[in-house]
């Protein structure tokens, strides 16, 4: 085994038992409890998702970023437009197309969830300093952006060999 294969052999028991601490903890509904809100989880991670990108996105983008089919976020996004928590604009590079962005109530209400999550996270990494907490995020946000682009390749490898 090489070294590398070495300094990862912890990752995944570690990322599971992350993945295992915040299920466990009932993070998503504690965190709604505690702000108020009373939404399911596909529609905060909708939400968060579009607050994050922190500009409109087209439907398609969200959908990638959220790795969820075209045509289930189109629906999910129909539902939230209704409840005027996510409007429609143009796009400014082509007038044809429409961008979703956060409505202000969507803002508001993101808004709280995000407070109750950001406090906790802040409260559980105090003793950290500044600098590895931006490490960490850096980091975390390296490592999804780059398994996610490495399992799309495994997954075009497969259908192609399926073809």
């Amino acid at each position: 085994m090489s070294s590398t294969n070495d300094a990862l052999m912890g990752l995944l028991p570690r990322m599971t038992q992350l993945s295992s601490t915040l299920n466990r903890g009932q993070l998503f509904e504690r965190a709604t409890a505690a702000a108020g809100v009373t939404l399911d989880r596909p529609v905060v991670t909708t939400l968060v998702t579009l607050q994050a990108a922190e500009r409109p996105l087209r439907v398609g983008e969200l959908a990638a970023r959220m790795q969820l089919a075209g045509p289930y976020v189109t629906r999910q996004l129909n539902g939230l437009e209704r409840r005027r928590l996510v409007k429609r604009v143009p796009d400014p590079d082509d007038q044809r197309v429409r961008l979703i962005a956060l409505a202000p109530a969507g803002e508001k209400l993101i808004g709280r969830y995000l407070q109750v999550i950001n406090g906790w996270f802040d409260q559980a990494l105090a003793g950290w300093s500044e600098d590895d907490q931006r490490d960490l995020v850096r980091l975390i946000g390296r490592l999804v952006d780059d398994l996610s682009a490495h399992l799309d390749t495994i997954v075009d490898e497969d259908a192609v060999i399926e073809e």
